[in-house]
């Protein structure tokens, strides 16, 4: 019982063996005919057939086909490929195939990766050239950090052993192959430094600093180590290399200047100290030593590759000073032979660095050698897009007004050069963005109660940027601010001397708007200017800016372009007169020129301007007039300018002004009208004839006596015009009926009951 028995073989399993043996045999030779056919394939058709067994694979298996799958995994077996590897004599390709496989040990056993790499580091040991070794190091490396980033012993011995053959580099080998083949060491070296500087990423890459500074110490002690180093201060993070900045100074003074250039290393420093800061009180000596390497770098465009980086330092810690002395020695190295026109690039960044860490523009344009230094753009795309970024940083960060006659000298000088590239070519989108950069400062510019001297900035501003309306709009709004300031300045009381001032500026304008491409620009400065020259009791220069625009209304064209697009001019036509009849109404008569002789010139224009073919604008704008001059026949006005006599004061109620206002109504609703019996004759005009009924309509009923009985029956009959064709708005004709009935309520109103009753009694007919 304590003994155990042997199963005896059940029946057929002898078969069913040797049944699955010849089986495997069969597969066995399929999958060697497999590999015979797999050799003769060039290197797109293998990949092809990869990928098809591959198909084959998930189909068999999503299919239950085992065997089939079996047959599939055999042709394409991992350990198969392993063993061809290894048979491999050379030992470049050998490394180099295994390495790009080497995630595919895991599927061997749970350690394939973690035997394989130090055999693939210790391989590379055996190869001869120090050039072709660093670059396998640097792949094994690439690979190592894919698959197994956790094996860091792996990697660190692949930088130790590039220290250990690093003499190589200098060894007779080497140099005798070099003088063969007519290679510079320095030229040599620099092959280098990509593998170097990979290797050592992945080295630093979450290394604790105890092993950072392993490595550093190592390489100080080989000799002729710039190469390592310049590697070195580029992989290893900032802050390790910033904290140890002084010690690397030393580093790189002890390097030989023949084989890799010092201001190389320098370089390489200053873009360390880019990122993280050194301790304080070792800056300005780090300043001082780089800066004595800096200044004595002979090729103009090696010098400021290493300026440009260490001008960043500079800024960040140091003050306009020294800054100034830094732009000062840039001048000196790239002024002789132009040097500077190959350096533009270079250049802009430099001044992009000062900009980030100079947000006050009086310390920067303080600086001796700023402007010398932008005056090296000369190259007008160049030196415009430096004038734009200048100005960017300026609007962004300038938020209180100014009057530095440092600045304001500088920022013109900057502005100008932007404007001066405009021509013929420009774009309008580049136009319209140098005009808001340089509106920007326009609008920053402010001399507090010296009144006469902005002034005289508006005027030079104004020769200076002639070719950019946009610029000039803005000055002209400059200006009638300031005179509206100096009006709440005095009160409205203005004295001799403000009231010449606020002249002047009426003159500044009426003198700058005629030159001016867009009409609808010049109508509405003359209107808004117009305003603000009678806010400042100076009529005759109101009188001559609405005169201006009265004179300029038959010039509008019918169609103006928009955005590339031609569009018609009627609507923006008749909402500037909209707006000039209500300004009008606190207009005072010009004593030489007659009673309402600005309404008249507009009307008159409004009677000989060609307008649209089957338009209704002339109509409409004859039904505005109304109710400016109801307003005007009042004893009192709606709204008056201060200090300023309207029609009101100068006629006070006399009946031949109001005989006139009359006359001129009567004219108007005459022509109303007649166009209205026009529009009757054809079927296709019905609708707008009720439109316009009901505009004159709604009119009379606002501003119109109805106490008169041809009044009254004339609304009454444009109602019934307006509801003749079954055009009107039944929702608008209900909510006017209400609002009449509620007027006919109201005391003295009984005239209007007649009329809500034939209204009524129309609505329901």
């Amino acid at each position: 019982m304590g003994t155990d028995k042997a199963k005896a073989p059940s029946p057929g399993s002898s078969a069913v063996s040797e049944k699955v043996r010849t089986r495997l045999e069969e597969l066995d030779d399929q999958e060697e005919g497999s590999q015979r056919e797999l050799l003769n394939l060039s290197q797109q058709e293998y990949a092809n057939r990869i990928e098809e067994l591959n198909q084959s694979l998930k189909e068999a298996w999503a299919t239950d086909q085992k065997v089939k799958a079996l047959k599939i995994v055999i042709q394409e077996t991992c350990l198969n490929w392993f063993f061809k590897i290894a048979s491999i004599r050379e030992l470049i390709p050998r490394l180099y195939v295994e390495a790009a496989i080497l995630k595919c040990n895991r599927f061997l056993n749970k350690t394939g990766i973690q035997e394989t790499l130090p055999r693939l580091t210790a391989m590379i040991r055996g190869i001869g050239d120090p050039l072709v070794a660093v670059y396998a190091r640097a792949y094994l490396c690439r690979v190592g950090m894919e698959v197994a980033p956790q094996l860091k012993d792996s990697l660190n011995r692949n930088f130790f052993d590039l220290l250990s053959t690093f003499r190589q580099i200098h060894g007779d080998s080497v140099q005798n192959q070099l003088v063969l083949q007519h290679v510079e060491i320095p030229q040599y070296l620099t092959l280098y430094s990509p593998a170097i500087h990979w290797i050592l990423q992945c080295v630093a890459y979450r290394a604790p600093d105890p092993l950072l500074t392993e490595m550093m110490e190592r390489c100080k002690k080989l000799g002729n180590n710039a190469l390592l180093l310049n590697s070195v201060m580029w992989a290893f993070r900032a802050e390790f290399v910033a904290a140890r900045a002084t010690d690397f100074i030393g580093m790189i003074k002890d390097c030989d200047e023949a084989g890799f250039p010092k201001h190389l290393l320098f370089g390489s420093l200053g873009r360390s100290l880019a990122c993280a800061d050194p301790p304080e009180a070792e800056r300005l000596t780090i300043l001082n030593e780089a800066w004595k390497v800096i200044t004595k770098i002979r090729g103009p465009q090696d010098y400021i590759h290493c300026a440009e980086i260490w001008v960043e330092f500079t800024c960040r810690h140091f003050t306009k000073r020294e800054v100034n002395t830094v732009l000062a020695d840039i001048i000196k190295h790239l002024t002789p032979d132009r040097a500077f026109e190959d350096a533009y690039p270079l250049l802009q960044s430099v001044i992009q660095k000062i900009l980030t860490y100079f947000h006050d523009f009086s310390v920067l344009f303080s600086m001796e050698r700023f402007l010398p230094f932008l005056d090296m753009f000369q190259k007008d795309g160049v030196r415009v897009a430096v004038c734009r970024t200048i100005m960017e940083v300026f609007i962004k960060h300038q938020l209180e007004p100014t009057r530095d006659p440092v600045i304001l000298n500088a920022l013109l000088h900057v502005c100008k050069a932007m404007h001066d590239s405009v021509n013929a070519m420009t774009l309008e989108d580049e136009k319209r963005s140098l005009s808001l950069l340089i509106s920007g400062f326009i609008r920053m510019v402010w001399f507090g109660r010296d009144f006469e001297q902005q002034l005289s900035f508006c005027v030079e501003a104004r020769a200076t940027f002639c070719n950019l309306e946009p610029l000039l709009v803005q000055l002209i709004h400059t200006v009638n601010q300031l005179a509206m300031e100096t009006r709440r300045m005095m009160r409205g009381n203005h004295s001799r001397k403000t009231a010449a001032f606020v002249r002047a500026c009426a003159a500044y304008s009426f003198i700058t708007i005629p030159s001016l491409s867009s009409i609808f620009c010049r109508l509405s400065l003359y209107l808004l200017s117009g305003q603000v020259a009678l806010a400042n009791q100076c009529l005759s220069q109101a009188d001559a800016f609405f005169k201006a625009a009265v004179s300029l209304l038959p010039e509008v064209p019918r169609t103006i372009s928009v955005e590339g697009k031609s569009r018609s001019s009627e609507s923006l036509l008749l909402d500037f007169i909209n707006n000039f009849f209500a300004m009008l109404l606190v207009v005072p008569d010009h004593p030489e020129h007659g009673v309402l002789y600005l309404v008249r010139g507009v009307l008159n224009m409004v009677q000989d301007y060609t307008w649209e073919d089957n338009g209704d604008a002339k109509v409409k704008v004859y039904i505005s007039a109304l109710p400016l001059l109801a307003a005007m026949s009042q004893e009192t006005y709606l709204y008056s300018i201060p200090k300023v006599d309207s029609n009101e004061t100068l006629y006070g109620g006399d009946p031949k002004f109001l005989t006139e206002i009359d006359k001129l109504c009567e004219t108007l609703i005459s022509q109303v009208l007649d166009y209205l019996k026009t529009l009757g004759r054809e079927e296709n005009t019905v609708r707008r004839q009720g439109s316009l009924s009901f505009s004159l309509f709604s009119s009379l009923l606002a501003h119109g006596d109805l106490r008169n009985n041809k009044l009254n029956q004339l609304a009454v009959n444009l109602w019934n015009l307006n509801h003749k064709h079954g055009c009107s708005d039944t929702r608008t004709s209900v909510r006017t009926l209400e609002y009449i009935k509620q007027q006919a309520q109201q005391p003295g109103m009984a005239h209007i009951g007649d009329m809500v009753q034939r209204l009524t009694l129309q609505s329901r007919t």
